[in-house]
């Protein structure tokens, strides 16, 4: 936003912010602010908190679309509030609330603790070949420890020979590894609206994510996490709903639909 947007040469926007102290029902305040055809609702926001309202709660970080913090709901539209300019609403004004199917902790802050229960349930990190117990032929030797005179040399990993992938096989998992965790899809996504433990978008993307990648072996973990788990990739209804709302183009509908095609066999 422009240093003089206090001035009054500029348009003001009737912005309505849904507020909501812990414990209590939500209600309205409507705010006018200055803008100009840069200022976004994260820019809206920051000037209500420094010139009405001090009290305001949200979160952001980046201002970049990076870091994924600053997810609200406008008119009803989950977005990133610093990519989401207020200039076309002029007319209509704005009401931003907090991102919908999360808890709400103040005004436009939500807990995210639910979202990264779900998406550390399905393992969404490089996970390596299971360990094969050892097979003991005979008796195990019972070595007596032996004094060294300095430190032992710990043998080098080939870390290239481990980690070592292909143009293409980066290709493979490319767009799914873009997810920032915005939440923006879980806002989205209608089944939420009923199945409340639905592991959602964008962990089933992640999850997906890792399963493309050439360098990992965690496949059969993942799949029985979501394909075991009546609230893991079933309840998805494919209206695609979680992939119109991603900022950074992922598909997490086609992620769950080709995780449903491989529980099943196809």
């Amino acid at each position: 936003m422009s240093d003089d947007l206090s001035g009054e040469a500029h348009e003001t926007l009737r912005v309505t912010v849904m507020r909501q102290e812990p414990g209590q029902a939500p209600r309205e305040e409507t705010f006018d602010v200055p803008f100009d055809d840069r200022t976004s609702v994260l820019d809206a926001l920051d000037w209500i908190k420094d010139h009405a309202e001090p009290s305001l709660t949200f979160r952001w970080s980046c201002r970049m679309g990076v870091c994924g913090s600053c997810g609200v709901m406008v008119n009803g539209r989950p977005v990133l509030g610093c990519e989401t300019t207020v200039a076309g609403y002029r007319t209509s004004g704005i009401t931003v609330g907090p991102m919908a199917h999360a808890a709400v902790q103040r005004d436009l802050a939500v807990d995210t603790d639910e979202f990264l229960a779900k998406l550390r349930g399905v393992s969404p990190w490089m996970l390596p070949p299971p360990a094969e117990p050892p097979t003991l032929t005979e008796p195990p030797t019972v070595v007596e420890p032996v004094e060294t005179p300095g430190p032992t040399a710990v043998p080098a990993l080939d870390v290239l020979a481990v980690h070592t992938q292909t143009p293409g096989q980066v290709e493979a998992y490319r767009g799914l590894s873009q997810c920032i965790d915005c939440m923006l899809c879980y806002a989205a996504c209608p089944v939420l609206d009923d199945v409340a433990g639905f592991t959602g978008p964008a962990a089933i993307a992640t999850a997906r994510r890792w399963d493309l990648d050439s360098r990992d072996q965690g496949n059969e973990v993942r799949m029985v996490a979501l394909a075991e788990n009546e609230e893991g990739i079933w309840p998805c209804t494919q209206v695609g709903a979680c992939t119109r709302a991603c900022p950074k183009g992922v598909d997490p509908a086609r992620a769950i639909r080709d995780a449903q095609r491989e529980a099943m066999g196809g």
